[in-house]
């Protein structure tokens, strides 16, 4: 038998589960782990400022690469609660990543030593398992067990924490025998499947709502062909928006309180029976459940059990891997139609396209400052069908979801259920580092991007090259959108005088300068026909340079965007004046039909 040390083992078996790329900082009680990470080779460590950052690194990799898990690593005390949030953000949207972690000595444990916390403790909350071993010779069995926790069921991120004298002791390890454990999804059964579909050929006008887990399972394929089967238009959220191309004619748009389209929500209110595969029922894509559910019939397929009902209980629930279920529906479909069993859905399919075509928001607005709306509609015209958009939170977030446009999955790349904001930039370098060739969008409102704004500088030091759009109000302006129900405008204005660069007037952080000292490039926009070349200058300085491009938009203080003020879908409330002729949206997907 091999003899190494456990921090070496469990180097050899990331290895031996596909681990490529790993992100963190290194500290005392993790040198073991760092130090086997370098006499084994083969695993590309980048260097984070942040251990928060780190684990955004890891989640941002995870979600561009198809059976990828991004690894995070820290040493102990506050570098694993500085995962925490990462670990939240991961397990909220059903993202695998591992973080690994250093600790005190065991016999220390329990006495107070310098950063020796309870982690496990604290992490078990936002993860499928959390834990510290104690014993040199389970490693290996607890890292087999976390790769197969972590993409089992409904995947989801793992803390492994080691205490120094754990890593260092020397255990009997053979890499060359080790095999990953086999991982288990349930699957869908055909008599399940033959009765969902009956439903939804039974329905006069139904929908598809197709979440991320279809992106997860690496099933778009399956969807589109489901869904061009039997013509049934497809609504997918916000995280499984791009398992339909936007311009796909059953593509019905997005439906929610915020990051929704008006014919999308208009379609949904129209329906009569809704499929759901993927997806958790998320509260501002449903608002109001009384709204969302009346007069509709749901069937509900989600690969964890527990998730049906969860939310509101389903006609029909169907516990299935998204991918198993969708490999069935097609085989299905495909024998229906076959036999000429069939509806004719195209006049259905017809309605939601005229609505695309009728019900759009205007982009086109010529102000200085410059509206948000103008951003979306030059980046549309600046950056193909291959731009994979990261995001985090914020008025930003969801006028981007509103108005760009996405067309393959994982191309939208965005935290969902979680939303810290600080996530986009390190979760930007994390896409890009899983995809070199790829070309990145990052968009962040001003306050989003100073949380994290110290990650930029791993984006030079390791020449990590993407365009960061920053859309700059110096507002938290989500915020103070949804204190107009309080008749209040308190602690959101992030406006001051700056004394160094008196240019800015009220907008205070001088970007330009600070994503510049960090060792990036920057680009500063005041006027609405300078976007698309600042757009097109930004892309050919990230490939020069290989190093993050800001591009900073100077906004209007004050925009209210589109969304519910009542959490009911049928009610969202349009702030800014709606498209009435062509040159309003110019880069909708139909041109508008007035």
């Amino acid at each position: 038998m091999a003899r190494m040390t456990a921090a070496r083992a469990a180097v050899e078996i990331l290895k031996r589960e596909g681990v490529t790329d790993a992100f963190g900082v290194p500290g005392a009680a993790i040198n073991p782990f760092y130090a086997s990470l370098k006499a084994s080779g083969g695993i590309t460590h980048t260097l984070a400022r942040h251990v928060e950052g780190a684990s955004h690194m890891a989640e941002g990799y995870t979600r561009a690469r198809p059976g990828a898990i991004g690894v995070c690593i820290g040493t102990s005390g506050p570098a694993g609660t500085d995962m925490i949030t990462g670990l939240y953000s991961a397990v909220g949207d059903s993202v695998p990543i591992l973080c690994v972690t250093g600790q005190a000595p065991t016999a220390v444990l329990h006495k107070e030593d310098f950063q020796a916390v309870d982690i496990a403790s604290i992490a078990r909350p936002v993860t499928k398992m959390a834990v510290t071993v104690l014993e040199a010779a389970q490693v290996p069995g607890v890292f087999q067990q976390a790769f197969h926790l972590m993409r089992s069921g409904r995947p989801g991120p793992v803390l492994v924490d080691l205490p120094i004298d754990v890593q260092m002791t020397e255990i009997e390890f053979d890499p060359d025998t080790y095999e990953p454990l086999p991982v288990y999804r349930p699957a869908a059964s055909r008599a399940q499947i033959e009765k969902a579909l009956g439903m939804l050929n039974a329905a006069r006008r139904p929908l598809i709502v197709a979440g991320g887990g279809v992106i997860n399972a690496d099933a778009a394929g399956l969807l589109r062909r489901f869904a061009e089967l039997t013509g049934t238009p497809v609504v997918p959220t916000l995280m499984g928006w791009g398992v339909l191309p936007d311009d796909h004619a059953l593509n019905a748009g997005m439906v929610g309180l915020q990051t929704s389209h008006r014919y999308g929500n208009a379609t949904f209110l129209e329906s009569d029976f809704v499929l759901g595969i993927g997806n958790r029922w998320a509260n501002r894509h449903t608002g109001r459940l009384d709204v969302y559910t009346a007069g509709r019939t749901f069937v509900h397929v989600d690969v964890e059990p527990t998730q049906i009902g969860r939310i509101f209980p389903p006609d029909y629930g169907i516990a299935s891997d998204a991918r198993a279920a969708l490999e069935l529906f097609v085989d299905m479909a495909e024998e229906l139609k076959a036999r000429g069993e069939l509806p004719d859905r195209s006049a259905w399919a017809a309605a939601a396209q005229e609505k695309r075509a009728t019900l759009q928001r205007r982009t086109h607005f010529d102000d200085i400052p410059i509206k948000p709306q103008r951003v979306y509609q030059e980046m549309n015209r600046a950056f193909g069908p291959g731009t994979r958009y990261v995001s985090a939170i914020g008025l930003s977030q969801i006028a981007g979801a509103q108005m760009l446009h996405v067309h393959r999955p994982r191309h939208w790349i965005n935290c969902g259920q979680a939303g810290p904001l600080g996530w986009t930039v390190p979760a930007a370098l994390g896409v890009a580092k899983a995809d070199p060739k790829a070309q990145v969008v990052a968009l962040s409102g001003d306050y989003d991007f100073q949380f994290m704004i110290e990650e930029l500088a791993v984006g030079a030091q390791h020449r990590i090259p993407y365009i960061h759009v920053l859309v700059n109000n110096a507002y938290l302006g989500l915020i103070r959108q949804a204190q107009r129900a309080f008749d209040i405008d308190f602690q959101v204005k992030l406006e001051f005088e700056n004394i160094n660069s008196p240019e800015l007037g009220a907008y205070g952080v001088d970007h330009v300068k600070v994503a510049e000292g960090l060792g990036c490039k920057a680009i500063r926009v005041t006027d609405p026909e300078e976007l698309g070349a600042a757009l097109e200058r930004a892309r050919k300085v990230a490939a020069e340079f290989r190093v993050p491009v800001v591009v900073e938009v100077i906004l209007e203080r004050v925009t209210d965007i589109s969304m519910s003020t009542t959490d009911d879908i049928g009610n969202v409330v349009e702030f800014e004046p709606l498209a009435t002729e062509p040159g309003h949206a110019p880069t909708a997907i139909r041109p508008l039909r007035t």
